[in-house]
C-alpha cells in the first residue's frame, strides 16, 4: 500500500511540475511581442564573455532561453553556426523575425532546457542568461545545469545568470518563489514565475551539477557563473 501511495504521489508531482513549466512557456507565448521588443540590446556581461571565449571564429553557440536572439546575434558573429534555443514558440518567431531583418544565422530550435534535444559535447560557447530562474522547481532547474554540462564539449565554456536577492528590488536574503507583473500595451497584466537565488544558493547548484565553477560574479543584481563541464581537460 505505501508503495501504491508514493507511486501516486510521484505522478501528481510529475503532473504538477509539468503543468507549472507549461504555464511559463504560455506566459511567454502570451507576452512574446512586447517581451521582445524591450529587449533590443546584449547585456554587458555577455558581451564580455563573447568577446573572451568565442572570438577566433570556429565553434558551435548555444543560446539556452534565447527569447528574441539578442545573444544569439552576438555569438553568431563570432562563430561558425549557433543554436536559439526557448520553450515559447511565440519567442522564437521573434528571434527568427530579428535573424531574417540583421541577417546573422541561428537555428532555431523549441525546447526544453531541462532535457536539451542536442548531442553530448555539440556546444563549444554557451549562454545561459535570465532563464534558469524561470524554471519553476528546484528539479528542473538542476536538470537543466546538467544538461547544459552534457551538452559541452571539452573545454567549452558557458554563462549562466540568475536574478538574485542582492539587487535593490528585494529585501529577502533567501532564496525564494515569487511571480512579477508583465504589464502589456493595453494595461493587461500577466503574472512571471522567477525563483530569486541567493548568491550562496546559487554557488551550491552549480556545484551539485556537472559543471564546475571557472568565475562566479554579481553584477547589476545578478549572479553570473562561468562554467564548463566537469572533468574537462581544458
Amino acid at each position: 500500500m505505501a508503495e501504491d501511495r508514493n507511486r501516486a504521489r510521484d505522478r501528481t508531482e510529475s503532473r504538477d511540475e509539468g503543468t507549472r513549466r507549461a504555464d511559463v512557456r504560455d506566459t511567454y507565448d502570451r507576452i512574446a511581442d512586447h517581451f521582445a521588443s524591450t529587449r533590443e540590446y546584449a547585456w554587458p556581461e555577455v558581451e564580455a564573455f563573447v568577446e573572451t571565449h568565442a572570438s577566433d571564429g570556429t565553434g558551435v553557440g548555444l543560446d539556452l532561453g534565447c527569447g528574441n536572439c539578442r545573444h544569439a546575434e552576438l555569438l553568431a558573429a563570432d562563430l561558425e553556426s549557433v543554436v536559439g534555443l526557448d520553450v515559447s514558440r511565440g519567442l522564437l518567431e521573434t528571434g527568427h523575425a530579428r535573424a531574417l531583418e540583421r541577417g546573422f544565422a541561428v537555428d532555431l530550435i523549441q525546447g526544453d532546457a531541462a532535457a536539451l534535444p542536442l548531442a553530448t559535447d555539440s556546444i563549444d560557447v554557451a549562454v545561459y542568461v535570465a532563464t534558469l530562474h524561470h524554471l519553476p522547481t528546484r528539479t528542473a532547474r538542476t536538470a537543466s545545469l546538467d544538461e547544459l554540462a552534457r551538452v559541452l564539449s571539452p573545454g567549452g565554456r558557458a554563462l549562466v545568470s540568475a536574478w538574485s536577492t542582492a539587487h535593490d528590488k528585494f529585501e529577502e536574503t533567501e532564496g525564494f518563489d515569487t511571480t512579477i507583473e508583465w504589464t502589456l500595451p493595453g494595461g493587461e497584466t500577466v503574472d512571471r514565475f522567477y525563483h530569486i537565488y541567493a548568491p550562496d544558493e546559487f554557488e551550491a547548484e552549480l556545484a551539485g551539477s556537472t559543471l564546475e565553477c571557472c568565475e562566479v560574479e554579481l553584477s547589476s543584481g545578478n549572479c553570473y557563473a562561468t562554467v564548463t563541464a566537469t572533468g574537462s581537460n581544458a
